[in-house]
């Protein structure tokens, strides 16, 4: 199979999911214009042929592939699909759902674009206005789809799910449901083949799988871009504070690569209590091993919920004497009324920045606040789509640590040169 011209690849989004799903196929897009470019520059030299002699040979095998009789005047230009498959949502009087594809994709490749955390409203048939759907509202939407995929006659099924749902179930102490687990089995068994997911909550998760594929994807180097914008990585100040004890291994390969101190907070909990909001968390004491007075704090998470634990953490770090706190995070879900708690802290000075990425959706209301930072990750799932489509290795987007290195040593020795392009992180445009 060609890595230029994506035979059978088909992209559907999900409900809530079409912006984030459209800035992916753009991505998918330029990433084949780019590929043919070079290609083509590479074989006109190699075989002493002519663009224009190459895209016909190129146009010739499209013909003898496809499924229809071509009709038409040969194309001037090099032209990729356009990837997305229309799907209608259906979501009826009684609270049932359907989903209705479109469009044949029999023998197709498909991958299913789905945000699961998206809280917004969002336009589906059988409703005048947009309505939000819960999680579960969400998970059966994608089912329906999945399985309307399945009796269409899809060659392979992927979901590619930014946010994991019912991650933070992944173990029990008492008579629970491993309901991260059961998810998983769910899934194999409607037919899916993989799912992507970003940053999951705990790789414990990836055991539950006999025939599904899981793949982990990491917002760290993305995340970083956007820190590199705000502070300089050589300054001494500089202290990375994990927390909690789980998020001690992400925060120590920041403070690694980072070469600087580690502290960590460390919370008693009282498991008899929900956290319910920002106000109400389980947290009974919070006690500090290192030092942060008049530190610039770097934390790192893979998640804001409520976000309780995370304002707690850093109020007790400004009333240590921290001079400015930064968080980072890869799902910035904000549920209940973390928006309004987290405007509150930043007014009263408790923390100077958020960056989170676009994994969970947000709009302007949210994006336009000055205290969250938006990274993208859409064109780093983009590139695994890309390469799982043609059989190519994920490993050097899986592990991200060599840019990491790269981008913050050849920061640290030249603080005045522009930020690295994307060429840096992604080595499948050489």
């Amino acid at each position: 199979m060609s890595i230029v011209k994506p035979h059978k690849l088909g992209i559907i989004a999900g409900p809530g999911s079409e912006y984030f799903t459209g800035k992916v196929v753009k991505h998918l897009r330029k990433l084949y214009l780019d590929r043919y470019q070079k290609l083509s520059a590479a074989l006109v030299k190699r075989h002493d042929m002519t663009p224009e002699a190459l895209l016909d040979v190129v146009t010739l095998n499209d013909d003898l592939i496809s499924k229809k009789i071509p009709r038409g005047r040969r194309p001037k230009v090099y032209t990729c699909p356009d990837f997305e498959i229309p799907v209608k949502y259906t979501r009826f009087a009684n609270g049932e759902v359907k989903a209705e594809i479109l469009q044949a994709v029999r023998g197709l490749r498909l991958f299913i674009i789905y945000d699961l955390a998206n809280q917004y409203p969002v336009t589906v048939a059988g409703s005048d206005e947009p309505i939000k759907l819960s999680i579960n509202d969400h998970l059966m939407f994608l089912f329906t789809a999945v399985e309307a995929i399945r009796i269409a006659g899809a060659e392979g099924i992927t979901l590619v799910l930014p946010t994991y749902p019912y991650a933070r179930q992944h173990k029990k102490s008492g008579r629970e449901a491993l309901t991260a687990a059961f998810f998983g089995r769910m899934c194999e068994n409607c037919g899916v083949e993989r799912i992507i997911t970003l940053d999951l909550h705990s790789r414990e998760i990836e055991n539950c799988f006999r025939t599904t594929h899981l793949e982990n994807l990491h917002s760290s180097y993305q995340t970083l871009i956007q820190l590199h914008k705000l502070i300089d990585f050589n300054d001494p100040d500089l202290v990375v504070v994990s927390p909690d004890t789980g998020a001690v291994q992400r925060n120590k390969f920041y403070a690694e690569a980072l070469h600087r101190p580690l502290a960590m907070l460390y919370k008693e909990r009282d498991y008899s209590i929900v956290s319910k909001d920002a106000r109400n968390s389980n947290i009974k004491s919070i006690s500090l091993l290192g030092d942060v007075r008049d530190k610039i704090i770097l934390m790192a998470d893979d998640m804001i919920g409520t976000g309780g634990t995370l304002l707690l953490a850093m109020r007790e770090l400004r009333n240590l004497g921290a001079k400015k706190i930064i968080c980072m995070v890869s799902l910035p879900f904000f549920n209940g009324n973390a928006k309004e708690e987290f405007d509150k802290a930043y007014k009263d000075g408790v923390f100077y920045r958020i960056i989170g990425t676009n994994g969970v959706y947000h709009d302007r209301s949210m994006t336009d606040k000055e205290w969250f930072i938006q990274a993208d990750v859409t064109e780093l799932f983009a590139r695994v789509i890309s390469r799982l489509h043609h059989g190519r290795a994920l490993s050097p987007l899986l592990d991200n640590r060599m840019f990491i290195h790269r981008l913050i040593d050849n920061s640290q020795a030249n603080p005045q040169a522009p930020l690295p392009g994307s060429k840096v992180a992604y080595p499948d445009r050489d």
